[in-house]
């Protein structure tokens, strides 16, 4: 298991779009990808989960990624919060 805290940068959150944007890239990975945010745990691959989330701007959150290529998954992830996930 690999994971890292981050602050959500992109100004609306994870509305729709930024939410496809991760769930579009992190489904090509086999590892599972886990968001913690607020005490829960969210399925990284489920775009309804992640809009359920309600992942505001400034939010703090942890990206967890599970599996075989559980390194290039958070890497990924990492870089896709870091840029505002195409905002």
């Amino acid at each position: 298991m690999v994971s890292e805290k981050l602050i959500v940068t992109n100004k609306m959150g994870f509305h729709m779009r930024p939410a496809n944007v991760f769930v579009s890239a992190m489904t090509k990975y086999n590892s599972e990808v886990f968001i913690e945010f607020n005490g829960k745990e969210i399925n990284g691959k489920s775009i309804m989960n992640i809009m359920a989330a309600c992942i505001k701007c400034g939010s703090e959150i942890e990206i967890r990624c599970v599996g075989e290529d559980e390194a290039d998954a958070l890497k990924e992830a990492v870089e896709l919060v870091n840029s505002g996930l195409g905002d």
